[in-house]
């Protein structure tokens, strides 16, 4: 079973995108989402995924994560059955200094103006360096999960998002 473990954080300025060695267009979609579970098509560049995530049991730093790649047509096909709303965003790759890879999605559309990075561990307990560009963390805070985003959109309580 895969396991996905992450830590999300806000992101202070504009500082990734120098140190950035790829970026990339992403548009989603969730077939399904609810109860922390989701079902999700994506579009990153010219290339089609399907993920299935299951509901995390520690806060939101864990949960089950199974991706496939699919043909990009299917994909396409796959956005039309989704739920309404869309998810939109440039994803980053920034490298810290101990060799982490950084993911930072600048928003697009309704949740335009905000910016946040992941990074994947291997253990819940991994220490990491982080870049000067990260800010306060937010793992965990459904606000800001992808699939919550696309029914709540940041600019519906950017007025409330805590400071980078």
């Amino acid at each position: 079973m895969a396991q996905e473990i992450e830590r999300k954080f806000l992101v202070k300025g504009d500082a990734y995108k120098a140190l950035a060695f790829d970026h990339t267009r992403i548009i989603q979609g969730y077939i399904v989402s609810g109860g922390g579970r989701s079902v999700r098509v994506r579009i990153r560049g010219d290339r089609g995924y399907l993920t299935i995530k299951g509901a995390s049991r520690d806060g939101g730093l864990s949960r089950y994560e199974f991706e496939t790649e699919v043909p990009l047509s299917d994909a396409h096909e796959l956005m039309s059955l989704c739920e309404p709303g869309r998810v939109e965003k440039t994803r980053w790759l920034v490298r810290s200094a101990d060799g982490h890879i950084f993911e930072v999605d600048e928003f697009h559309g309704e949740n335009d103006g905000l910016v946040m990075a992941e990074v994947e561990l291997k253990s819940a307990d991994e220490t990491i360096e982080k870049p000067d560009f990260i800010g306060t963390e937010v793992t965990g805070d459904r606000r800001f999960y992808n699939a919550h985003m696309r029914r709540y959109p940041f600019c519906l309580w950017k007025d409330d998002c805590p400071k980078p």
